[in-house]
């Protein structure tokens, strides 16, 4: 059994006035840190969304440099054919 003690009004009251700042404070402390957790995700999202672009860019850049380079090909191939028997005759003609 606990002995009965004597505590000075003004402790008591100290104490009691910081248990209630604390109670206090605490919805905005949690309202603060969903905050900085929800701005960090955002940041997080719009950082991978530069990238992811980025890279689509890069990828888009390539393709079409691959296309240009295949038609240009297919007009070269399709000139060649062309003009072959002009520069070689069929074999027994002159």
């Amino acid at each position: 059994m606990a002995f009965p003690t004597s505590v000075n009004d003004q402790i008591t009251d100290a104490l009691s006035q910081t248990n209630v700042k604390g109670l206090g404070d605490a919805p905005a402390i949690a309202m603060g840190n969903l905050y900085v957790a929800t701005s960090q995700a955002l940041s997080n999202a719009a950082h991978n969304a530069t990238t992811a672009q980025q890279s689509a860019y890069l990828t888009m850049q390539a393709a079409t440099t691959q296309g240009i380079a295949t038609l240009y090909s297919i007009d070269t191939a399709s000139s060649g054919l062309a003009t072959a028997p002009i520069f070689a005759p069929p074999v027994g003609t002159k």
